[in-house]
């Protein structure tokens, strides 16, 4: 049953200016009749972005709900299957850009949508992304991966939110594989705890990436409300949107010095992660992690 939400219209929002962006996903489990409710619970700290997935609803029903301060950013509707699909919710404050994912969709394999943000002078790709336990995984990751280097640029940052059914408790073969491909991408899945609110063995299976090249203060947390058997997260980036004046940039030193003790330094490297692997996939992000491991030990400087 729907109740009626406290006033939200003077609510006071956390602004970007304050050096943090607040976002909030949940597996809804349909999204009828729960506005309302999912408003007062969040009141009256209302996110930045909503992210959703198995809204249920159909483009039609979808375009006919509303979040108060918020519009949707982006989204995905199933026309074939029943339940399923994602939704992005963003404040009317935030300077957005839809980016059309459609054409990667798959009912059940991957259903994913995507907004940038630009926030200051930083550049963010938020994606919320949705794979059904009978869901083709190897469908999935190929798509991901495609879409992941279609939208790359060194000046993006990416925040991944999803439910993809996959067992993030236990280091299986799918769960190696999604981790490889996200690291490519300077990504890491961030949840450590379950799910679902009815039990802490639950496996994990929502999935909450952030670039770790670009995003370093952060917090996670469940957030319970009984709309759903799914418990909702809480990411909060912290520091996102730093004054202009505050920013420093980090140099590293280039010269013949460094050059040659970093050559120096892949020689001595005995390479067995890299050889002992029999896939090439594996082989290649076993190189590029001991690559990168080497390149970023050595040090730099703020100016």
């Amino acid at each position: 049953m729907d109740i009626n939400p406290r006033s939200t219209r003077d609510i006071h929002l956390p602004t970007l200016s304050r050096g943090y962006l607040n976002i909030y996903h949940q597996n809804i489990r349909s999204l009828k009749r729960k506005t309302h409710e999912l408003l007062s619970h969040l009141y009256p700290n209302l996110p930045h972005i909503l992210c959703l997935t198995e809204h249920h609803l159909s483009s039609m029903e979808l375009s006919h709900v509303n979040l108060e301060n918020h519009t949707i950013g982006a989204q995905f509707c199933r026309s074939h299957y029943a339940k399923g699909v994602v939704v992005m919710y963003i404040h009317n404050n935030l300077n957005s850009t839809n980016i059309d994912l459609s054409k990667y969709c798959k009912e059940k394999d991957i259903e994913i949508c995507a907004v940038k943000l630009n926030l200051n002078a930083s550049a963010v790709c938020i994606i919320t992304v949705y794979r059904s336990p009978a869901g083709n995984f190897n469908h999935f990751l190929q798509s991901l991966d495609t879409i992941l280097q279609t939208l790359y640029t060194p000046a993006l940052s990416f925040i991944i939110c999803g439910d993809i059914n996959i067992n993030c408790l236990v280091v299986n073969k799918q769960r190696k594989q999604l981790d490889n491909l996200l690291l490519l991408y300077n990504l890491i899945g961030i949840v450590d705890f379950p799910r679902h609110n009815h039990t802490s063995s639950s496996a994990i299976y929502i999935y909450i990436c952030i670039d770790i090249s670009h995003f370093h203060d952060y917090s996670l947390t469940p957030f319970s409300n009984d709309l759903s058997d799914h418990n909702a997260q809480i990411l909060i980036i912290k520091t996102l949107c730093q004054s202009q004046y505050d920013r420093t940039t980090t140099v590293r030193e280039v010269d013949q010095h460094t050059i040659s003790d970093f050559i120096d330094k892949l020689s001595n490297e005995s390479w067995d992660s890299t050889f002992n692997n029999t896939e090439v996939n594996l082989m290649f992000n076993s190189f590029l992690n001991t690559f990168l491991r080497i390149f970023y030990s050595f040090s730099s400087c703020e100016n």
